[in-house]
Formats: structure tokens, sequence, C-alpha cells
């Protein structure tokens, strides 16, 4: 019914299959940033806590009875670190930038959302009228500035940004921050891939920034990325996730999220506050090898090496997994050009960690960066 589809996306090299790696191989291409998913004591304790507790499935949505203690306890302590009021669960990071996106966006109000936002923001764009959208450059504070001047719209602006880019590894500019600031915008910051890697404190780009978190901010973050578990929230005021929990669809209409998953979120959370000194420093050294070794000045753990080749892409992957690591190869429509997609995590030793790079640095020629 769909093989012409097929044999399409098959001749173009992007055919992509569920594949399942030997765990003996090293892992260099998951967001498990912090290898927390190996560390079995938070697994243990996460497992203990929910004994605890009379319901260890969450039975309803949140607004049914599904919401739980468990659910409550994670809101109030995440909240709290990262200078919040209140926040709120969601199942997952798509699912919560359905809800800010389709949510936020009334009737007059106009969504300025960067070129690059996650998959998950650039579709749920597509339930807001063509009028409520407008698209900028890439962390381009300037052409963000110019179209925000040249709307005429009478309703809110709600300007969306990720704080590090999932593919490029990017950091937003502090000026759009600014810029909110100064347009008394709504800004949206997905955090998924930058809260628990940068910041004093590990708590991502609010953090990394020193920013006082005021009335028009609004973070979202994932837990399935550095913080080992799945599951997603929202940060902000309390009254817009008031208003969250009674507009945004995945909340009101969906399971509440796991009690496990939040739980071991939570396990995952003192344990990143609680030693973040240790943290930032593993961090920082695989920074310093990336630089050494591949001349690359990043500021997260993500390292894209930009091959432009699908079929090159996966033939280097190949000869990675032959010495015994994954990395990522990216290709369309995720990427714009296919790139190998390094993840410096720190539970991989900096002996592994320079032995990939020395693979790859002849790779990093090819391109100027």
């Amino acid at each position: 019914m769909y093989s012409k589809e097929l044999q399409s996306i098959i001749k173009s090299n992007r055919f992509r299959t569920r594949d399942i790696f030997d765990e003996s191989l090293i892992d260099l291409a998951s967001n498990d940033y912090l290898g927390l998913t190996s560390k079995k004591n938070l697994l243990k304790k996460s497992y203990k806590s929910l004994l605890k507790n009379k319901y260890h499935g969450p039975k309803a949505s949140m607004l049914v009875n599904g919401y739980s203690n468990i659910h409550r306890k994670f809101e109030k302590k995440l909240a709290k670190a990262n200078g919040f009021e209140d926040g709120v669960c969601v199942g997952s990071g798509f699912l919560a930038n359905i809800s800010l996106v389709e949510a936020l966006v009334r009737n007059n109000d106009t969504l300025f959302i960067d070129e690059d936002y996650h998959a998950s923001g650039i579709l749920a764009t597509k339930l807001l009228r063509p009028e409520q959208v407008v698209v900028f450059k890439h962390n381009d504070h300037i052409d963000l500035e110019n179209k925000l001047q040249e709307n005429t719209r009478k309703g809110r602006n709600i300007i969306a940004i990720e704080g590090v880019y999932s593919m490029e590894g990017d950091l937003a500019p502090k000026e759009i921050f600014e810029i909110a600031d100064k347009q008394k915008a709504l800004l949206v910051v997905d955090e998924a891939h930058s809260s628990g890697v940068i910041g004093e404190n590990l708590l991502g780009i609010y953090d990394y920034y020193n920013i006082k978190i005021k009335d028009n901010h609004i973070k979202m973050g994932t837990l399935g990325k550095a913080y080992g578990s799945y599951g997603a929230y929202i940060l902000s005021s309390k009254e817009i996730i008031d208003y969250l929990t009674n507009r945004a669809k995945p909340i009101i209409y969906s399971t509440a999220p796991s009690n496990f998953d939040i739980t071991l979120g939570y396990e995952s959370l003192k344990y990143i506050i609680k030693n973040k000194k240790n943290l930032k420093k593993k961090i920082n050294k695989k920074l310093q090898i990336i630089k050494e070794i591949l001349n690359i000045d990043a500021k997260s753990l993500i390292i894209p090496i930009k091959i432009g080749d699908n079929k090159k892409v996966k033939d280097i992957q190949k000869e990675i997994l032959k010495a015994g690591f994954v990395v990522g190869a990216i290709r369309q429509p995720t990427v714009k050009i296919a790139i190998i997609r390094l993840i410096a995590k720190i539970d991989v030793s900096n002996k592994q960690l320079k032995e990939v790079c020395k693979i790859l640095k002849k790779y990093t020629q090819e391109e100027k960066w």
C-alpha cells in the first residue's frame, strides 16, 4: 500500500529501522548525558519510594483522579530549584510542546518560533492559523526583533526557542531573553537538552545566563534525557499553570504521567543537585577533550559532525561500530544535511572519548567550523 513511498525513502538513503545495539558497545549516541539510566541506586530508591504508595499507576488523567502526591512533590521541588512559582507534569516533551503552542496562542496572539525548534512545536503550529505563526531565522535575535516590530496583530506576542538545540548543540543567545522582556512577550524555552547539562547549578539555560525568573518566562523540560527517566514538565507562574491545566488538551485528556517515571525523575533531580560540582567537572573535561582533538568549541555535550551525504554517515557509523562505539547517523528530515551526532556522555571514560574523537577527526577537517 505504501511501497512507492518506502522505495523513495530507501533510494534517498533515508530508510530507518529500529535497531537493538549490543550492550557491550559504548553509547555515544543517546541523550543520557549524565549516564543516569545505568545508576541502579537511583532505580532502587525510586522503586522503594513507589512501594510506599497504594497505587503504582496513575489510573486516570490528572483532572479526574490520576494526580497524586508523587506528581505534586516533584513539581514543587523542580519549580523551587529553578526559581519558578509552579509547575505541572506532562506525559512527554512532545505533549508538553503541543500543550504550550496550542493552548497559549489565542485568536489574536502571534507565535514567533525559531526555525530549528523541535518537530513537536512545529507540528503544533499546524493547529493554528497561518497568520498566527511567524518563523524567524535560527538564533537570529535581530531577525526576531525586526519581525516583532513589523507585527501589527493586537494580541500577545509569544516567543518559542530551545535552550540547547538537539542537533547542532548550540545555545540560544541571551539577547532573545532580553528582547522578550523588553517587548513584554511570553518566552517559551524548551530546555529538554539544556537542563542537567549547562548552568552553574546544571539547571539549564536560564541558570546558564543567571536570568532572574519573571512572570513572562516559561520553561519546558523532559525527564528522558539528562534525568534518565521518561516524561516532561512545564514551569511558569501559577496563573499560566492554572490556565494550561484548564486549556491544554494533552494535560486534560491524557492519562497522568507514569508514577514510576516521575518518582525516578525526582530521585535524579536530587542526585543532580547534590552532585552538581562533580558532574560539572566531568562535563568540562569532556568539552576540553572535544576542543583538543576535534577543535570544536562546544558549549553542550552535543557534538555534530557535518557530513552532507546520507550514505556516508551510515558508513561512518558502521566504521565506528567496528571500533566498539555507537554514534548517531542523523539524516533528513531531522536535519537539513546529514551529520554524525556524537554525544560526549560523562559516563564514558576520557580514554574512550579520545579514541572516538581521533576516528572522527578526519571528517571534521572536511568542514569549516
